[in-house]
């Protein structure tokens, strides 16, 4: 069952991997490989999980691609469901 409201992957990164490492995220960064302003959109739910990133993670040894991208597209989902009165579409009836 989908979660009505689940946290941005970022959250999980920061708390499960960088916290639990005691690493900055200038380290972090620096180890996946990517910009430390980037690795900070992620963390603070500004940017989304790409498939390269969710690679960088797995390759760290932090879950696996799948995973962090089945957690973005969760939580993707969630936020446009908050406005899906919003989005006017009828039903196709078939003939």
């Amino acid at each position: 069952m989908a979660m009505f409201n689940p946290p941005h992957p970022g959250r999980s990164i920061k708390d499960a991997c960088i916290d639990a490492l005691g690493l900055s995220i200038t380290d972090a960064a620096a180890h996946l490989g990517v910009a430390r302003h980037t690795l900070s959109r992620v963390l603070n739910g500004r940017s989304g999980i790409s498939p390269d990133m969710a690679i960088r993670l797995e390759k760290s040894g932090w879950s696996n691609a799948d995973h962090w991208l089945r957690l973005q597209a969760s939580y993707d989902l969630a936020q446009a469901r908050k406005h899906e009165d919003e989005i006017h579409v009828e039903r196709f009836e078939m003939a």
